[in-house]
């Protein structure tokens, strides 16, 4: 993983899921995020922001600011509370940065730390794979 990426709030989310003695405790701290979560807006929930490859609904739109390189912004929501959770995580990584820090993020990396392919249903696991491609194939449309 590249240093760019490896801000305090990863890595405190790595720590905090390391902290958690089991994953009841690990899918609450997920849930929780998710609840934190600002609401979408409903006129954002469209077809066109819709993840496909994802059980439950979930919605993804990218801001986009001014600076020289932009940066990208997401805005998510999910309908199921642990796949909004995933959002938020996903979020924490990957929003407020340029197409090429989100290029060069070692996501593998950062899930396989978080325990996620052990831990999530394949249905979730699909569904978190197809955030994490909608994310990079938009950043790879601003590189």
């Amino acid at each position: 993983m590249t240093e760019t990426v490896t801000d305090a709030s990863i890595e405190d989310l790595i720590d905090s899921f390391e902290f958690l003695e089991d994953w009841e405790e690990r899918y609450r701290y997920i849930i929780e995020m998710g609840r934190k979560l600002p609401p979408m807006d409903d006129a954002l929930k469209t077809e066109a922001s819709r993840v496909q490859g994802c059980t439950s609904q979930v919605w993804l739109v990218c801001n986009v600011d001014e600076n020289t390189p932009p940066k990208l912004s997401f805005i998510a929501d999910s309908d199921a509370h642990i796949v909004r959770g995933l959002v938020a995580v996903l979020l924490m990584i990957f929003s407020n940065k340029t197409a090429q820090e989100i290029k060069s993020i070692d996501i593998d990396d950062i899930l396989e730390r978080l325990e996620f392919s052990q831990h999530l249903s394949p249905n979730r696991a699909n569904g978190l794979h197809a955030m994490v491609k909608r994310i990079q194939a938009t950043a790879e449309s601003y590189c």
